[in-house]
């Protein structure tokens, strides 16, 4: 079973021998015993990210692993858990990114390039966090396909709470135990799919009833750095 301990703003999930794929910026196959989610302080310019991973964990008393990164404190993150899956979400929303299914032109007229909100000097990304334990042994494709579903939740829970599919900077990890009993799928219609899906939404709907109380969620029209990928595209056959 996959364990949580919270020290020093620092969240760790941690499995003996488990293998990961995360989309963090060292991203990619791991295999290590445990990954972490890290909340970076207000004003957070740091960029030799390895070195300040390195730091932040040192000082909690973690081993190096795998790492997220989000302006969400730790005591706004929330775990749950079905069957052979757990996972831990922390979620926040300044900066939500909204995908219209329409043409249409930004409020401001322009072409709809969106510009990066992470070029402001007091940027701090709010950030949607996600980290799957499956203590099944997947082969890299399902593993793969399991980190699809855990995102397809992700986006379908947000679009329900707040209107957007996600935010600028979200990420995601997914584990798998190779020692474990072996499932060749990962998909939706799956047992490990499945609990997948509905954890991953009762962990950021947990994530946000306490990073947000009773308060409205941010929207992309009253967020700080909300953005609209609205441009025209050029449709055709193969």
């Amino acid at each position: 079973m996959f364990e949580t301990t919270v020290r020093d703003g620092v969240c760790q999930l941690r499995r003996e021998g488990a293998r990961w794929l995360s989309t963090a910026w060292d991203g990619g196959y791991r295999t290590a015993d445990a990954v972490y989610n890290v909340t970076v302080p207000e004003g957070f310019e740091r960029t030799d990210l390895d070195a300040y991973r390195a730091e932040r964990l040192s000082g909690a008393g973690f081993a190096v692993g795998p790492t997220l990164l989000t302006g969400v404190h730790m005591e706004h993150a929330r775990c749950a858990r079905s069957g052979s899956v757990s996972v831990l979400a922390t979620a926040g929303l300044s900066n939500p990114a909204a995908l219209p299914m329409s043409a249409a032109e930004t409020a401001d007229g322009s072409d709809g390039t969106a510009s990066n909100p992470a070029d402001s000097p007091d940027w701090r990304p709010g950030t949607v966090n996600v980290v799957v334990g499956a203590d099944r042994a997947l082969d890299d494709g399902a593993l793969a396909t399991l980190l699809a579903t855990a995102v397809e939740a992700k986006a379908a829970t947000l679009l329900d709470a707040a209107g957007v599919p996600g935010t600028t900077s979200d990420a995601a990890i997914v584990g798998c135990v190779p020692s474990a009993e072996r499932a060749s799928f990962a998909g939706s219609a799956t047992e490990i799919g499945a609990a997948t899906r509905v954890c991953v939404r009762d962990a950021i709907r947990a994530s946000l009833a306490a990073r947000y109380g009773g308060d409205a969620l941010p929207t992309v029209e009253n967020a700080e750095y909300g953005v609209v990928t609205d441009r025209d595209t050029e449709v055709f056959e193969p």
